[in-house]
């Protein structure tokens, strides 16, 4: 299973969490959130990080050509749209980075919104179901229904997020069977700032969780 964990802004917690056992690191690029990186913070990370790390921009209902800026200043891996992107933009944008991971993320309302995840399966590689909010994009803390989530089996990949901390990490992986997680504020001291007692104790529950799976 893909972890993702978001909102990184520095060095060193970047590298540690990869030590962890994350797979994936994400780098939110959207000015107005209080977790912001920019291209020459995200490639002072990236630099420290191993090469089998994915590194993924987080991008809002910004030009295809600003992401392309970003992405070839920094080496990011992917792209997360986490605005009002079209299944169009996701095919401009494939077009002029076709080398990247495309990750659409919706904010999950009602069992409509999922209706409307069909309309990207054939523009994208892989989904992220977060928590919908009326005011914010993401990073809300605010948990999905995961009710609604029990019948959804998309051809694509697709990562779980919204409101997933270390304490109910297990019960979401009980109910659901996502190919990916995403986690961002409940490990964090403060938006940005990590607290790595968290992300280790987030890792520990998934281990015994796997491990109780192989017993079963």
């Amino acid at each position: 299973m893909r972890i993702k964990i978001c909102g990184i802004t520095q060095p060193d917690q970047g590298y540690a969490i990869t030590q962890l056992g994350a797979t994936m690191l994400g780098f939110i690029c959207v000015r107005a959130s209080p977790r912001y990186v920019t291209s020459e913070q995200i490639s002072r990370i990236l630099e420290i990080l191993p090469n089998s790390i994915q590194t993924i921009g987080v991008f809002a209902n910004v030009s295809v050509e600003e992401i392309y800026q970003t992405v070839t200043e920094t080496g990011l891996t992917g792209v997360q749209l986490h605005g009002d992107e079209s299944p169009d933009f996701c095919d401009r944008l494939r077009q002029i980075l076709p080398n990247i991971e495309l990750i659409k993320a919706l904010r999950i309302k009602s069992p409509a919104t999922l209706i409307q995840a069909q309309n990207y399966f054939n523009h994208i590689d892989s989904l992220l179901l977060d928590a919908y909010h009326p005011q914010q994009l993401g990073g809300t803390g605010q948990r999905l229904d995961w009710q609604i989530l029990k019948p959804f089996s998309p051809p694509c990949s697709w990562f779980l997020a919204g409101g997933l901390t270390p304490d109910n990490i297990g019960e979401a992986l009980q109910q659901l069977k996502p190919d990916g997680i995403d986690l961002s504020s409940s490990l964090e001291r403060s938006p940005g700032d990590k607290d790595l007692a968290k992300v280790n104790q987030l890792f520990q529950t998934i281990s015994a969780f796997f491990s109780e799976l192989k017993t079963h």
